[in-house]
């Protein structure tokens, strides 16, 4: 039975940093003079899919992923050459790991630059102070800005899109329509991410981390749950009525963290309620938090921490102790980005076995999940000579190499026989040294990626079975309506005013302010922006459609 480990907990707490983990309402960036309305809208990239293994299972053209139930025997090779000509890059990504070692001791660190063929400069900022990293560099000149930089969607980072319009390379050359083919890798990333990454002022100036669909999630204890009655098909009463039973002395069904609102996003999914903006078929935006269904789950989340489900400290611990307590059984599911399948079976081998919960029924209605933003962020480069713009992009071109590839193999991996072995089904599995150097720790993946794929390594079940969840839900998910597009507004207030909602859904479902509290604060939600923001979105939807 594998240990508990410092880097699942960290990978578990990235995967949940998402924006489909964000609640109704919630905010990014964008501003009018970036705005796309008007504007001669650049091409998106011409999709051409990357050679590569037949996947198992099957994806789908409404968001289901592929399934590997084993590890390909035969990887392909997706770049012809090293892209580098021995030169230094700088590079610069947030990180949900511990900081790796030094390049000159890191031979993980070591193969990369090997066979990018450049030295890679690695700025590596923690989730928690990316923000203010990100302002500093913002701030600052534009030859003190790293050649790479991934600007990371969990985040609302003031006047964002001004920056990358002034400062970024124009990618539009590039990338759009067929120039990408010159990237076979880059052209494997589906439309999906291109078009939720979102132009600024009609130009291409990043290219997206592909995500799934599936965005928060939550994830069970699935023993737990159905030793207490869990069933398919089951309805918010039975939900109520199955953590009321699972909860005995210290053991509680309802996990949450901090910032998490209780695990909002997924019960407001549940109720039906838009998550964060709907679009009507005229065009006009509409909040998700101004939808009688979103205060209805707050009611009823409500209702379940009055009962007594939820874990006690829900608005104090963090995601990282979260997960801890779900691994040892206090608590009995908790939110978490879907991305986090991979630690969540891998850690609980021998504990428990986790399980996507299927939405309850509200009314008679199916319940919805949460769509994810399809770009876990972007990456753009800096403003730099035709030549050397295609040196970073032949860089990113590897690094996005897809899954089944010799090199998808190395950036994750690192170099057999030193940072993994084979497991009985081929799996690469960490050694010691790989579980200290690795691309948490030294984030490559944050730079560019390719495709994700349903795969967990020894475990052909798991990948059946969340395939099997993903074609029951995906048909119901709920996208936020403003993916991929600009409002100055946002931009400029969004903290504040999410942060204005967020404390508000806190208080009610914690017992500190009562439901008749949220019609009043969505009313100055809406005046203080809320409702700018509406127009701005429906100006630059009409604009992309």
């Amino acid at each position: 039975m594998p240990s508990l480990s410092r880097r699942t907990l960290l990978l578990s707490a990235a995967a949940v940093s998402v924006p489909g983990a964000l609640t109704a309402c919630s905010t990014g960036s964008g501003d009018s003079d970036v705005s796309n309305a008007g504007k001669k809208l650049a091409p998106w990239p011409a999709y051409k899919a990357a050679s590569g293994p037949k996947p198992d299972l099957a994806p789908t053209e409404a968001g289901v992923q592929a399934g590997y139930t084993a590890y390909p025997a035969d990887l392909v090779r997706s770049v012809a050459r090293t892209p580098g000509d021995g030169s230094t890059v700088k590079v610069m990504s947030v990180s949900f790991g511990t900081p790796p070692k030094p390049a000159s001791a890191n031979r993980f660190w070591a193969a990369v630059e090997k066979a990018l063929g450049v030295k890679i400069e690695y700025t590596i900022v923690s989730q928690a102070d990316y923000q203010k990293k990100m302002a500093t560099v913002m701030a600052g000149d534009a030859d003190s800005l790293p050649d790479i930089i991934n600007l990371f969607s969990g985040f609302v980072l003031p006047r964002e899109a001004e920056f990358v319009q002034r400062r970024a390379e124009d990618l539009t050359p590039y990338l759009s329509g067929d120039a990408i083919a010159d990237y076979p890798n880059l052209a494997n990333i589906p439309t999906h991410a291109w078009k939720d990454m979102g132009r600024i002022g009609g130009r291409l100036y990043g290219l997206p981390l592909e995500r799934p669909l599936p965005g928060s999630t939550l994830w069970l204890n699935q023993g737990m749950f159905t030793d207490a009655g869990m069933k398919e098909g089951w309805t918010s009463e039975d939900f109520a009525a199955v953590a009321k039973r699972a909860t005995s002395g210290r053991t509680y069904a309802l996990g949450a963290a901090q910032g998490s609102l209780f695990g909002n996003a997924v019960h407001s999914a549940a109720h039906n309620a838009p998550q964060n903006w709907a679009v009507t078929k005229d065009g006009t935006f509409q909040p998700g938090c101004a939808d009688e269904r979103y205060k209805a789950a707050i009611a009823y989340q409500a209702q379940l921490r009055k009962n007594g489900s939820y874990y006690p400290d829900a608005t104090s611990v963090s995601q990282i102790d979260l997960t801890t307590l779900y691994y040892n059984g206090t608590v009995g599911s908790m939110q978490d980005g879907f991305g986090a399948y991979l630690p969540k079976y891998r850690e609980s081998q021998g504990k428990l076995t986790p399980a996507a919960a299927l939405p309850y029924s509200v009314g008679g209605e199916p319940g919805g999940i949460v769509a994810a933003r399809r770009s876990f962020g972007y990456t753009v480069l800096k403003k730099a000579k035709k030549e050397r713009v295609e040196l970073l992009l032949r860089i990113l071109d590897y690094l996005a190499a897809p899954f089944g590839s010799q090199e998808w193999e190395l950036v994750h991996y690192g170099v057999e026989g030193t940072h993994f072995t084979r497991g009985k089904d081929g799996s690469p599995e960490p050694t010691e040294l790989g579980e200290v150097e690795n691309n948490t720790n030294l984030p490559l993946k944050y730079l560019a990626e390719g495709p994700q794929v349903l795969f967990v390594p020894g475990m052909p079940d798991a990948v059946r079975a969340l395939h099997t969840w993903q074609r029951k839900v995906v048909p119901y998910a709920i996208r936020d309506a403003s993916f991929g597009l600009q409002s100055r507004t946002r931009n400029a207030q969004g903290t504040t005013l999410k942060a204005l909602l967020d404390d508000t859904v806190t208080g009610i479902v914690a017992g500190r302010l009562p439901l008749s509290e949220w019609d009043g604060v969505v009313k100055k939600w809406r005046d203080q922006g809320g409702d700018r923001m509406a127009g701005e979105f429906a100006k630059d939807y009409a604009a992309n459609t």
